[in-house]
C-alpha cells in the first residue's frame, strides 16, 4: 500500500466526496482523521473505515477558524503520531443570484471554503516545516471556480481563490519539499441530484449501475470513487514532482487545467488611449477573442432526457 505509515486529515469527510477520499486514503494504508459537523455522521465514517481494515479517528467541528485547524492537526498527532497529508474538502452552499444573496450567505461560504482551506493549510504546513515532513496539501476546487456558474457568486469566488492560493503555496512550500495541488471534481453529489440534466446518471448510480457512457466519457461526470484515486495518488511519494496544479477528475476523464492566459495580444506605440481602443474595438474584442462563461454542456441524447416530474420544493443542497 503506497500510503502505509502515513497520516491524513480530510475535512468534510463524513459523507459524500469527502468520505470517498478518506476511504481511498485508508485503503492505500493511511490512517485518517475524519472531520464533520455531525457527530453521528463522523462516527459512522470512522466505523466504515475500520470495517474495511483501516484506522480512523474523528474531529467534530466546523472548519474556518484557526482554533479548529489547530485541533485537527493536534488530533492527527495525538491519535497516530504524525501528519503527512491534508485534504481540504469541507464546504457548504448558499446559492442565490446576486441581488438575493445576503452578506450572511456570502460570508458563510467564504468562511468554510476559502478561510477554512487557508487556516487548515497554514497549520498543516507549519507542522510539516517544523518536523521536516515532505507533506501533501490537496485542496478541492470546482468547475464553478474555473468558469463561473449562475447563482454561485460566493462559491465561485471561494473556489477560484483556492486555486490562486495553491499556485502561491507551491512556490512558498517548494524548499520544504511540500506539494500543494487543487483537484477539480465532477461527480454525482447531493447537489447534482437536483439538476435535471444529470437525472439519468444519478439514478443509475443510485441503482448501483454504471452511468451511461455519454456522462462518463463525453462529460467526464462520474462517481465520488472516480475522483478518489487522484486524491490518493497526489498524496503519495510518486507525486513529489507535481505541485501548483489544478487537476480535474470525473468519470473516465482526467484533465490538467491551464493557468489563465492571454487569448490575444495587441501592441500600439504610445499605449492604448480611450480613442485608440474605441477605434480598434472590432479587432481587439472580436468574437474569437472574447471568452465564454459558465459550463457548456453537450445536448443530451434523446434516451437520456430527464423524465417530467411534479414540481417539488427544492431540498437544501450540500456539496
Amino acid at each position: 500500500m503506497s500510503l502505509s505509515g502515513k497520516v491524513a486529515i480530510v475535512t468534510g469527510s463524513g459523507r459524500g466526496l469527502g468520505l470517498a477520499y478518506a476511504r481511498e486514503l485508508a485503503r492505500q494504508g493511511a490512517a485518517v482523521v475524519i472531520n464533520d459537523v455531525d457527530a453521528d455522521v463522523a462516527a459512522d465514517a470512522v466505523r466504515a473505515i475500520e470495517a474495511d481494515g483501516g484506522k480512523a479517528a474523528a474531529v467534530v467541528a466546523p472548519v474556518g477558524s484557526s482554533e479548529v485547524a489547530k485541533q485537527l492537526v493536534q488530533a492527527a498527532v495525538n491519535a497516530f503520531g504524525r501528519l503527512d497529508i491534508l485534504v481540504t474538502n469541507a464546504g457548504i452552499l448558499r446559492d442565490k443570484s446576486l441581488l438575493k444573496m445576503t452578506d450572511e450567505d456570502f460570508d458563510a461560504v467564504i468562511n468554510v471554503h476559502l478561510r477554512g482551506t487557508f487556516t487548515c493549510v497554514r497549520e498543516a504546513f507549519a507542522y510539516f516545516k517544523e518536523n521536516g515532513v515532505p507533506g501533501r496539501i490537496i485542496t478541492i476546487g470546482s468547475p464553478t471556480g474555473q468558469r463561473g456558474n449562475f447563482g454561485q457568486t460566493n462559491y465561485a469566488a471561494a473556489k477560484a481563490g483556492i486555486v490562486g492560493m495553491v499556485r502561491t503555496w507551491a512556490m512558498e512550500m517548494k524548499k520544504a519539499g511540500v506539494t500543494a495541488n487543487a483537484v477539480i471534481p465532477v461527480a454525482a453529489t447531493a447537489m447534482t441530484k437536483t439538476v435535471p440534466y444529470f437525472q439519468k446518471a444519478v439514478e443509475a448510480d443510485e441503482r448501483g449501475e454504471a452511468m451511461p457512457s455519454f456522462f462518463r466519457h463525453d462529460l467526464g461526470f462520474g462517481t465520488a470513487d472516480d475522483v478518489a484515486g487522484l486524491i490518493a495518488f497526489l498524496a503519495s511519494d510518486e507525486a513529489a514532482g507535481i505541485t501548483g496544479q489544478a487537476i480535474g477528475a470525473g468519470g473516465d476523464r482526467l484533465q490538467v487545467w491551464t493557468h489563465p492566459t492571454a487569448a490575444t495580444t495587441e501592441y500600439r506605440a504610445g499605449g492604448w488611449s480611450y480613442e485608440a481602443i474605441r477605434g480598434n474595438a472590432g479587432t481587439l474584442f472580436n468574437r474569437e477573442a472574447l471568452q465564454s462563461v459558465g459550463e457548456e454542456f453537450l445536448p443530451l441524447p434523446a434516451e437520456l432526457q430527464p423524465e417530467s416530474r411534479p414540481v417539488q420544493p427544492e431540498p437544501v443542497r450540500v456539496r
